[in-house]
């Protein structure tokens, strides 16, 4: 069972049902999702997801320090320094899996509780955020850094931080600010706060509850019954987002990607939460820049689905002539923390290379993700 990227397994419950446990079984790498985790948990879920007898699923990732810490960047720069044809195929044979996997989340009809404890960030995040019964603990840490390796908030997030108030998506996106369990709760990426140490009897409690006749009202009711008794708020860290609201919100209200960037780091407030994201983005790759702000102007009004079909476009392209290998080089081969960034500003970012990035790879039929 320990070498498997994934371990299921099925707790009974009183009625003779089942609670699908999945967990990400990579904890020396911090539970980054794997292709083949990817893979594992969209053939589960799909099963479970049409099993009777499965009442709830409950996704996690082993050890306690992360549920998931990003996707397998280190696969995908491995896959795009060989030289091999279809060693090059990778990227969209892994982006698409992942998108297509949060697509099944987001859409899940049944139950299924992410208990999003320790560090969560870029595609732990994917596999959070369209979680029924999204649990933060006070441990949670959660972010969207993609600013330090040039990529960008993909996984949904050109869909999902939209749905935020005005201007705090685009914030994140361009500094990777981390959020706790607080934040995830007001702007809408958690639903409840449980102390982790509650987790046994969380799971024990799941296993007692009366899911009725087993119908989707009743199944979604019993959860919630027994989540009503075991969310505490109280343990909640200080909120970082909304006591700042009005500041984050006067420094991205522009219209380009420039003008915000130069706007926060123009910011002179010695703020540590602050200051620690204008340092991320101080150091941040510019292509990445642009890409968080026109991604987000153009999934405001879209759907989830086109979300992710523009967004399997953009990680590929990424991939191909974007800054993701040299910022995975810089960070996680050689660890040098240098990278050589193909523009030296966001300003100097010419509009023919955004334009580049964003140019369809694929006819919409032809599309790896034109079914959803």
């Amino acid at each position: 069972m320990s070498g498997l990227a994934v371990r299921f397994d099925e707790l009974p419950t009183r009625d003779g049902g089942y609670i699908g446990i999945a967990t990400l079984n990579a904890p020396k790498t911090l539970n980054a999702l794997s292709l083949e985790m990817i893979q594992q948990l969209d053939v589960k879920l799909k099963n479970w997801a049409a099993d009777r007898n499965v009442v709830a699923v409950w996704l996690e990732g082993a050890g306690d320090k992360a549920f998931c810490a990003g996707g397998d960047v280190v696969a995908l720069y491995r896959a795009t320094t060989d030289d091999a044809k279809e060693v090059n195929a990778f990227p969209e044979t892994y982006f698409a899996a992942e998108y297509r996997l949060d697509y099944r989340i987001h859409r899940y009809p049944k139950p299924l509780l992410v208990w999003a404890d320790g560090i969560v960030m870029g595609g732990g995040l994917g596999l959070m955020a369209g979680g029924g019964h999204r649990l933060a603990t006070e441990t949670s840490r959660i972010a969207m850094p993609e600013i330090t390796i040039g990529l960008y908030p993909d996984i949904g997030a050109s869909w999902f931080l939209n749905r935020m108030p005005p201007g705090v998506g685009a914030y994140l996106g361009l500094t990777g600010a981390q959020l706790n369990a607080r934040d995830a709760l007001d702007l809408g990426l958690a639903d409840r706060i449980v102390p982790r140490d509650r987790r046994e009897a969380l799971l024990g409690a799941l296993e007692e509850a009366d899911y009725g006749s087993r119908s989707l009202c009743d199944l979604h009711s019993g959860v919630h019954g027994v989540l009503n008794r075991f969310e505490n708020r109280e343990i909640a860290p200080a909120a970082q987002v909304w006591p700042r609201l009005d500041h984050i919100q006067s420094l991205t209200a522009c219209a380009d990607a420039a003008t915000a960037t130069r706007r926060i780091l123009a910011d002179r407030s010695d703020d540590e939460w602050l200051v620690a994201n204008r340092a991320r983005l101080e150091v941040g790759c510019p292509l990445t820049a642009q890409l968080v702000w026109r991604m987000l102007a153009r999934h405001r009004h879209g759907s989830l689905a086109d979300a992710f079909r523009d967004e399997l476009t953009l990680s590929v392209q990424c991939c191909r002539r974007g800054d993701l290998v040299e910022g995975v080089r810089a960070l996680l081969i050689d660890k040098d923390k240098n990278p050589r960034w193909s523009h030296v500003s966001v300003a100097a970012v010419p509009e023919a290379d955004i334009e580049a990035m964003l140019a369809p790879l694929w006819s919409p039929d032809e599309h790896p993700l034109h079914d959803l």
